[in-house]
């Protein structure tokens, strides 16, 4: 099936999103933030008026929001840079269009999940720390790219590009120390960077850690056994418990002048997760009879089970990126990114019988892009090529015995033509891809074509009409199409399934937009087709249940109409946003039909009163169905609060899940022939979650010229089949 989603379920890695949430009372709660907000904003504005001239004469200077063909130009406000403390906050502030930017805890998601948020700094791909120590008194505008060309590859849905003037002099250091109040989890980061004539050296460490406790779990499964009966039974854990600790670190070194920029980044993270031990009950009659209980004497019909496990990953990594342009309107990019990722791990169940394994991991990667563009008039060119080259060994040791060699290489050709025709923009290229793969005995060798274009008409003044169409190609996880199966618990087991080939994905989109210097709207319709597709199937033998993928005559489709309302109540003082649409799912598998309705929306708050910002924002996620899945994204809803008390130092409040005790944070059905399940997690330290955050930056003798480019693009899948 097509990735539609960033985060994903474990047991489904191919689905359109994470696993189920469902908050309760938020309908009531987006209400009382709303009054809140408003009365106190406007108090304030009040205030100001007494003190200078009335609102009526406030002037606005132009649109802050340019459309184009692809997407939008944004141009924050003086207060949005002056009161966003790293790149997260700022793009917080912008409300941007099906996406949600969570500063607190440093994350972007797609809430159409048709694919990743990328963002980028100067047109490379930033990283988290990039974004942590972004400068702001650099930053010009942001180009959100909604319908990405060929030129950015596949699985993108939406492209954040931070357009920053580049540093000549001075210096500035910085850190950011961000702490729960209510629950141990945190990031602290340390980041410093000097110019001197045309070179810049940039350091910067950052530390992350939780520990969340008291995660509620259930799962209620019926299994249908080979001889009709059904078997059903209740899993349940009353205080799960969830630890991390990473470090990430970056040295950079940058070379510079008028038209040319070469950049070398070495980077590194470990990852830990340390021993996690997890006590689980089983309620069923003839079950618990059947395997005594492993942890203690049953409770009823109950007995107890254990499981534990503990994963450390690394990877350096290492990034040169050269930028030239020729004759003003001529470019050529160059970047080569070598990856290294080590994986260790160790998995124990005991429900049914011991089933312990460990995990060795290796992978070695190397990437290369080459783009070449010339601007003409009235249109740009852009042609390029990417090749990327990938070795896997992964072991399983233990009751999941086995060896994972696995080399993939990809070769990817593109050109792409953007202008204008009188008021007609258009947008079209083709991209062309050989994906190899080998893993033993098996082996593919293919190729796709990428036919993309779009085109988009001014109707009137600010009222805009676009159309896109995309024929792509989408390649499953590498752990998914390996040769291992990883048991689950007694019933189930997960089936690696190596003859996954990719399948096409076709994608239509009509856009009506409408844009003041105050107000902006949207109505979209998009329907995407995916024949063929990758999606899961389960298999009975000997009563187990097999979970695995494959393509056969699948197919998975889906459309929504939906609209996005951005109104400036007060210019520069309060922003409201508002956005809501239904979304229709059709999945046709091999035995199966399965269709679903959803309405997913939110809306959002924006008050900025002198030194002091105020927000709230909530959703309800994202509801979806893929395959046997019905799931729902994790609904969120908070409430921030900045203080600027100068140019170097701010505090910044967050609170997350207000007013709910135990927030439900998964909860996805399964609703196979054989298996049907309904899962649900309670999380705890979710709930009221307060989080304080402390930013301190100096500088000193800062000039500014040109675009300073950044990039990343290091490797980060391990190929580990996990459950």
């Amino acid at each position: 099936m097509g990735r539609f989603g960033v985060t994903v379920v474990r047991w489904h890695e191919d689905s359109f999103g994470g696993a189920e949430v469902r908050g309760y009372g938020v309908r009531d709660m987006k209400r009382l933030l709303f009054c809140i907000l408003a009365a106190s904003t406007l108090t304030s504005a009040a205030q100001d008026t007494e003190k200078s001239a009335t609102l009526d004469e406030v002037t606005v200077k132009g649109a802050r929001t340019i459309l184009k063909v692809d997407g939008q130009w944004i141009y924050p406000t003086k207060q949005q840079i002056e009161n966003s403390t790293n790149g997260y906050s700022l793009l917080a502030k912008l409300n941007l269009p099906h996406i949600r930017v969570d500063e607190a805890m440093n994350s972007i998601t797609a809430l159409t999940n048709l694919g990743i948020v990328q963002v980028r700094i100067n047109d490379i791909i930033a990283s988290r720390e990039d974004l942590q120590t972004l400068d702001m008194q650099g930053v010009d505008h942001i180009e959100l790219i909604e319908s990405p060309g060929v030129r950015y590859g596949e699985g993108v849905a939406y492209i954040i590009d931070i357009k920053v003037k580049k540093p000549i002099s001075g210096y500035a250091v910085g850190t950011q120390l961000t702490n729960a109040l209510t629950a141990v989890n945190g990031n602290e980061s340390l980041f410093g960077k000097i110019n001197y004539g045309r070179s810049e050296f940039a350091f910067s460490y950052g530390l992350d850690y939780h520990n969340f406790k008291g995660a509620e779990y259930n799962e209620w499964a019926a299994y249908e056994l080979e001889s009709g009966d059904i078997s059903s039974i209740h899993r349940y854990s009353r205080n799960k418990r969830s630890r991390n600790l990473s470090h990430n670190a970056q040295l950079t070194y940058s070379l510079s002048d008028s038209n040319y920029v070469f950049q070398a980044k070495l980077s590194g993270s470990s990852d830990i997760q340390p021993n996690k031990s997890e006590e689980l009950r089983i309620k069923n009659e003839e079950f618990a009879a059947a395997i005594p209980s492993a942890g203690g004497t049953p409770e009823g019909n109950s007995s107890l089970f254990t499981l534990h496990s503990s994963f450390k990953t690394s990877s350096p990594s290492l990034d040169l990126y050269y930028h030239q342009d020729f004759h003003r309107h001529q470019s050529l990019t160059a970047n080569v990114v070598g990856t290294y990722i080590k994986t260790t791990g160790i998995t124990e169940n005991n429900e049914g019988a011991d089933y312990r394994y460990h995990t060795d991991g290796k992978t070695h990667s190397l990437w290369s892009e080459a783009v070449y563009e010339n601007q003409l008039k009235p249109f740009t060119v852009s042609t390029g090529a990417q090749y990327g080259q990938r070795y896997g060994h992964n072991r399983y040791q233990g009751d999941a015995d086995a060896v994972n060699d696995m080399r993939t290489s990809s070769l990817y050709l593109f050109s792409q033509l953007k202008g204008h025709l009188g008021k007609l923009s258009f947008m079209g290229g083709l991209g062309a891809s050989r994906r190899y793969y080998r893993q033993g005995d098996a082996a593919q060798d293919y190729w796709f074509f990428r036919p993309k274009f779009t085109v988009s008409y001014p109707l009137t003044n600010g009222l805009k009409v676009k159309y896109d169409f995309e024929i792509s190609q989408h390649t499953s996880q590498i752990a998914l199409v390996s040769n291992v199966s990883i048991k689950q618990n007694a019933m189930e087991t997960i089936l690696g399934n190596p003859d996954i080939h990719p399948n096409r994905v076709v994608s239509h989109q009509l856009k009506l937009s409408y844009s003041t210097p105050r107000f902006t709207s949207e109505l979209q319709g998009y329907y995407r087709l995916n024949p063929h597709c990758n999606m899961e199937k389960y298999i009975r033998q000997d009563d187990h249940f097999y979970q695995t993928q494959n393509n056969a005559d699948n197919e998975c489709n889906f459309f929504y109409v939906d609209s996005y309302n951005q109104w400036e109540i007060i210019p520069e003082k309060l922003t409201a946003t508002v956005y809501g649409g239904i979304y229709r799912f059709f999945n046709y598998g091999e035995n199966y039909t399965h269709t679903y309705t959803s309405f997913n929306g939110g809306c959002s708050l924006q008050a900025y009163l002198g030194r002091w910002t105020l927000g709230a924002y909530a959703d309800n996620g994202w509801n979806f169905m893929e395959g046997e899945h019905r799931g729902h994204q994790a609904p969120a809803w908070f409430i921030t609060c900045n203080y600027r008390m100068n140019n170097a130092f701010s505090i910044s409040l967050y609170a997350q899940h207000p007013f709910s005790q135990h927030p439900l944070t998964n909860k996805t059905e399964v609703i196979s022939r054989y298996v049907q399940k309904d899962i649900s997690q309670h999380h705890r330290d979710y709930g009221n979650m307060l989080t304080l955050k402390l930013s301190y930056s100096l500088d000193r003798g800062r000039k500014y010229r040109d675009i300073q480019r950044t990039m990343n693009h290091k490797d980060s899948e391990t190929g580990i089949l996990t459950k």
